[in-house]
């Protein structure tokens, strides 16, 4: 097998699943990895395992270096399964292994798996001591899940970064500068909008802890290994967490007979005579983790419907929950829409922009049946006037 080396005895054993396309609602058309990493010292150090069905792969590398018997340390940076489910089957190689995690991580780990290994939990600040190198350990709670933990080996100076920085992205080369870098950044983009959006304060606050650290290498639980473009990524993830908005307008939408598809394309010509970046999405047909990947930097939203059964139709619907549990930050939004005898997609769309943290600033726009010429004209007098917005708070 391919162990590929990140520094002096410390190896990526990982496993690359080429063909899963779905991570729990986000899609990954470029497959996913789950990563992780050996370290030869004094003391053997596992950091994380892999998703239970690479559990063999992974002990099949390892074994490629060192009997799994050796293991001293097993390092718990997070409990969620695609970290954590073959630890069962590496702890039945390894049954002498300490198993380090935050309490967080020991309460789940019990849960999920109810075997009682020998646990250390540790806290801020807390080192390991494995020979020439040591790991420190920072707790990051809520980024994204209440056990989550990064680890910072020293002298080597690799930070296992847990799943920030991450991307789902396959590939036979493990590092950035390997691979097309445009691609690699879109989708540690792709990876943040939607599952570390809701988490940006976090996201500062732990960047921040970062700039204490010298690092030479970022190694993530998932996607490729930063040892090129440390400095960019790290700059992406400040500017995302703090919300960072520029002058772009998402528009999306779904219509049943086409009368809202015409509110939408005329709604975003006003977007463009505003001078604003605007992007349409039919709901029923696009992607909706690429849909939120577009709005992580838009500073306005659009969401159009039609009327369904007095409110919106269900794609648009399941976006807004979607986004309801992302809480995209500074950001304005508004609603638009056709109805046929009775409305009502408006003011449930604006009610879930305003339950996503989405400042609705802007009246919806609803239209009876089929748009004439003049409402065509108030449709694209509304996405002038709502670009204006968005270039005031850029």
């Amino acid at each position: 097998m391919n162990n590929v080396k990140l520094a002096e005895n410390v190896y990526y054993v990982g496993a690359v699943d080429w063909n899963l396309r779905d991570f729990h609602g986000y899609t990954t058309p470029r497959g996913v990895t789950y990563n992780s990493y050996l370290i030869i010292d004094e003391k053997i150090c596992l950091i994380d395992t892999v998703k239970a069905p690479f559990a063999q792969e992974l002990l099949e590398r390892i074994s490629q270096i060192i009997d799994p018997a050796k293991i001293d340390y097993i390092i718990t940076n997070h409990i969620e399964p695609d970290h954590s489910s073959a630890l069962p089957m590496v702890m039945a190689r390894a049954p002498q292994a300490k198993v380090l995690l935050t309490e967080h991580g020991r309460t789940g780990i019990l849960k999920h798996y109810q075997q009682n290994y020998d646990f250390q939990v540790v806290k801020e600040g807390d080192v390991l001591d494995l020979g020439r190198n040591k790991l420190r350990f920072v707790p990051v709670p809520m980024l994204h899940w209440p056990d989550s933990m990064i680890s910072y080996l020293t002298g080597e100076q690799i930070l296992f970064s847990n799943d920030a920085f991450g991307q789902h992205i396959s590939t036979t080369k493990r590092f950035d500068d390997e691979n097309d870098i445009n691609e690699v950044l879109y989708e540690a983009e792709k990876y943040y909008a939607n599952i570390l959006m809701p988490f940006g304060k976090m996201v500062v606050k732990a960047v921040d802890k970062l700039k204490e650290l010298p690092i030479k290498i970022i190694a993530p639980s998932h996607g490729v290994v930063w040892r090129t473009h440390i400095p960019e990524i790290v700059s992406k993830y400040q500017e995302w967490g703090r919300g960072r908005a520029v002058s772009k307008v998402i528009i999306a939408y779904d219509s049943m007979w086409g009368s809202t598809e015409r509110m939408a394309r005329t709604i975003l010509d006003g977007v463009a005579a505003a001078g604003v970046t605007g992007k349409l999405y039919k709901m029923s047909s696009a992607d909706r983790s690429e849909v939120v990947r577009d709005m992580l930097e838009a500073g306005g939203i659009l969401i159009g419907s039609s009327t369904l059964n007095n409110g919106m139709l269900p794609n648009m619907g399941a976006l807004m929950t979607y986004l309801k549990g992302l809480r995209p930050s500074g950001k304005i939004g508004a609603a638009f829409g056709a109805y046929g005898w009775g409305g009502g997609a408006q003011a449930s769309i604006e009610e879930m922009l305003k339950s996503a943290g989405i400042a609705v600033e802007q009246q919806g726009l609803a239209l009876k049946w089929v748009p004439d010429a003049e409402e065509l004209g108030k449709c694209f007098e509304f996405g002038r006037e709502f670009a204006k917005k968005v270039l005031t708070r850029v």
